[in-house]
């Protein structure tokens, strides 16, 4: 029993696994059957080297006698930050078949997140890369509250080496498959990261549900360019999902264009997940070449501009699919057969038949289709607590088990869902309500921008004030022209944003999202 999780019903883990949505299974038996099943095929790529399912199924269990020889045991807390290199898939696997618990960082944390997660999961050990895109992590190390085990892949100096943990015949330990199997984190921008339990039999049912949505098997070739601690990268289907499947998972931290389309041509890619931002990079970049006709892109983390959308598509010469989805849980998407209005112009449907989705006014008023409001959600995947959390547990839940998103939404007739922006990122102009996201949106289906973002400042005599931060394909953009765009466009007048600033760009939280809480530090140097 781990403290401070909270667990699923029973009578929905009975209901579930009876109807064969959940499997009563551990990730770990599920791969390493997968590595048996497919041993001699290639399994990770990563530059020049490559790992066949064998060699993962003996590095991992090798690596699980190295760990629980060390003292770590079932649902014991390990924080691993590793970039996109094959020690993150083997590191995983081994904990999961130690029984341990993966808390995934990322890498462009450091000490004030990594101190944090060590301390609020009760961590017993710390795994880092020795230096990567010239940081050197150990320092982190040094510098936190000490861990029992700290463990370095490559030199590891004073601490212990990753590549010296290696066991033969250890006897791994029976895992439930209600516990968790590894703890991502919450992808807020300001204060720090709340622990987020996917337990093996949700989180198998997320890469089985999302390999099924792209029409995926055994063939898939997922290409993971965002970091792979990141959901989208991990498990839908992911890098994870596609070794259950006996595909392959080829890994780089570059999403330069060259770089990138090489490797798609090398290794034949057929699925990646972008965010929009890189999707715009690759397009702008020209058709590469090669075919890449097989190539399924999916798309979320940021609204995309459906004009982006189908440029990438003619361009690119592959398929676009939108995502949205929440650590926490619930994923939408669109089908590959939907109609070009729905594939381009909304965020999708749920993923499971399971799914419930309600949208609420700020009352917790369901309200009708077409209107929008906070998108709360239940189903099958989506957590029912955050770990040690209780307070926040409180705010996040309805007493009915629907997860409070945040996320303002409008549902359409045909159940397609699109987001329109944040209930917390909302600007009170005048006590006129300005969507972020809407102005967001608005900005970047200009020809000159590239990416945008938008925040409310106090203002004594307005409340607030829009102000526009924009990345500029060119800079003789007159900020008047802009707006003049904007109305052109329908943008109601009091949306229209009071400043608009160039910048060269955005500021990025270690998750990706863009930091608007940096974002508000730069309006006194630019008033």
């Amino acid at each position: 029993m781990l403290d401070g999780f909270v667990h699923w019903p029973e009578h929905l883990v009975t209901e579930l696994r009876r109807n064969g949505v959940w499997l009563g299974r551990p990730l770990g038996d599920l791969l390493h059957e997968s590595c048996e099943r497919n041993a001699e095929r290639v399994a990770v790529v990563c530059g020049e080297r490559r790992m066949t399912y064998a060699e993962l199924a003996r590095r991992a269990d090798r690596l699980a006698g190295g760990l629980i020889g060390l003292g770590i045991r079932p649902l014991d807390r390990v924080v691993v930050q590793l970039p996109n290199v094959p020690e993150f898939v083997v590191v995983v696997f081994a904990l999961m078949r130690a029984g341990a618990i993966p808390v995934l960082a990322l890498p462009g944390h450091r000490r004030a997140e990594i101190a944090h997660l060590c301390a609020h999961s009760g961590a017993v050990a710390y795994v880092v890369k020795d230096e990567f895109g010239g940081f050197d992590f150990r320092t982190i190390a040094r510098d936190i509250a000490p861990v029992p085990h700290v463990i370095v892949s490559g030199n590891a100096q004073e601490f212990t080496s990753l590549e010296s943990l290696d066991a033969k015949d250890v006897t791994l330990p029976r895992v439930d498959a209600s516990d968790p199997a590894l703890f991502l984190l919450s992808g807020g921008t300001t204060g720090l990261p709340k622990l987020i339990p996917r337990t093996h039999d949700d989180y198998a049912y997320v890469m089985r549900a999302s390999a099924e949505a792209m029409q995926v098997g055994a063939e898939v070739v997922y290409l993971a360019v965002n970091p792979v601690a990141h959901q989208a990268a991990l498990a839908c289907p992911g890098v994870l999902g596609s070794l259950l499947l006996g595909g392959k998972a080829v890994l780089t931290s570059s999403v330069r264009p060259d770089d990138v389309f090489a490797l798609m041509r090398r290794e034949g890619v057929t699925v990646t997940t972008v965010v929009p931002s890189v999707l715009r990079l690759w397009t702008d970049a020209g058709r590469p070449p090669g075919e890449l006709s097989r190539l399924l892109v999916q798309v979320g983390s940021a609204p995309l501009d459906p004009a982006l959308a189908l440029r990438a598509a003619k361009t690119l010469g592959c398929r676009v699919q939108r995502w949205y989805g929440i650590s926490e849980g619930l994923l939408t998407h669109t089908r590959l057969d939907d109609p070009e209005e729905v594939a381009v112009g909304t965020d999708g449907r749920p993923m499971s038949p399971g799914d419930e989705v309600r949208v609420v006014d700020e009352s917790g008023n369901p309200l009708p289709d077409e209107e929008a409001g906070e998108m709360q959600v239940r189903g099958p995947y989506t957590i029912r607590g955050y770990y040690r959390a209780p307070e926040e547990n409180a705010r996040s839940f309805t007493p009915d088990g629907f997860f409070r998103t945040g996320d303002l939404v409008r549902r359409r007739p045909d159940g397609n869902i699109v987001i329109v922006g944040r209930i917390k990122d909302v600007i009170n102009r005048a006590g006129e309500k300005v969507s972020a996201e809407e102005v967001e949106r608005q900005l970047r289906t200009h020809p000159a921008v590239q990416d945008a973002a938008v925040i409310g400042v106090a203002d004594t005599v307005l409340g607030e004030r829009t102000y526009a931060f924009v990345v500029l394909d060119q800079a003789d953009i007159r900020p008047s022209a802009m707006k003049e765009f904007l109305r052109g466009h329908g943008l109601a007048t009091y949306k229209i944003p009071d400043r608009l600033i160039p910048v060269p760009q955005l500021p990025r939280t270690p998750m990706g999202k863009v930091d608007k809480k940096a974002l508000r530090k730069l309006v006194p140097a630019v008033e």
